[in-house]
């Protein structure tokens, strides 16, 4: 395990990602093709799209851009986002 980082202002919170966790989850945790932690997945996603930043530009610190892309397109694909926006 990779020690914890200094945490961006665009981290999800706990009770933000207790919301959120159960439209993003597609595969159960124990389905072992996770290679990144979910929620630092999403981290990544919420940096780029709060700083706007190019993909390849996301910090060492976070998971590599393509796998946040990668599964951004998985969550887009399957309407994880519309469906959190309907429930809301």
């Amino acid at each position: 395990m990779t020690s914890p980082r200094k945490p961006y202002p665009s981290d999800v919170s706990d009770e933000e990602w207790a919301l959120v966790a159960p439209y993003l989850t597609l595969l159960p945790e124990e389905a072992g093709q996770r290679e990144h932690c979910l929620r630092e997945v999403f981290n990544g996603l919420r940096y780029i799209i709060k700083t706007g930043a190019p993909w390849r530009w996301m910090p060492n610190d976070l998971p590599p851009w393509a796998a946040v892309y990668q599964q951004a397109q998985r969550w887009l694909n399957a309407g994880c986002f519309e469906e959190l926006a309907h429930d809301l």
